[in-house]
């Protein structure tokens, strides 16, 4: 036997061959086949599903229909395109104001400056109508854009057109642009 730097014999909980293979077994081995066996366990066991059909039972507590609705939302599609009726008739500036701009405007919620409120379309009037509509348009401060919304940029310039002059301003609301030559000459 090795002594140590003290004198003493080298003594420990494994003093021979088989102590040290049965060690290993404990220490190694089992706990990988506990662990196979919990993960066998959880894996394999039926899962409560809403329907009692066999083939829920066999996918894991998930029906033909329930898989097949995880697949499509996963499988979704990122955009779509709406097409609209291009040859609709453009709404006035107080039907948009009412439909998309009433409900700032309207109470004057974020700071917005109210229907008819003068003093506050004052210094906006002063800008102009062009910067207003690119405001409205694109989005100032805490009013997000409306372009690209339910109406048409023409529709959005005649609720400011409507809105500022509620105001105190003198804007014409815009009119539809006339038809171009080519698409005049078919008619």
């Amino acid at each position: 036997m090795s002594e140590h730097a003290d004198g003493g014999a080298h003594t420990g909980p494994i003093k021979n061959p088989k102590q040290l293979l049965v060690a290993t077994l404990f220490s190694f081995i089992v706990p990988i086949f506990v662990i196979i066996g919990l993960v066998y366990f959880v894996v394999s066991a039926v899962k409560p599903s809403g329907s009692s059909d066999a083939s829920a039972l066999q996918l894991g507590g998930v029906s033909e229909q329930g898989l097949a609705q995880a697949v499509a939302a996963r499988l979704q599609k990122v955009g779509s395109v709406e097409i609209r009726d291009a040859n609709r008739p453009l709404a006035n500036g107080e039907t948009v104001f009412k439909a998309q701009c009433a409900a700032c405007h309207g109470t004057g919620v974020a700071g917005a400056p109210k229907l008819g409120d003068a003093a506050a379309w004052g210094p906006r009037l002063a800008q102009g109508f062009d910067t207003l509509v690119e405001h409205a348009l694109k989005g100032k401060g805490a009013m997000a854009p409306q372009g690209g919304g339910d109406f048409a940029d023409l529709e959005i310039a005649r609720a400011v057109a409507f809105l500022a002059n509620a105001g105190g301003g003198k804007f014409a609301e815009p009119a539809q642009p006339a038809a171009s030559a080519p698409e005049a000459a078919a008619k």
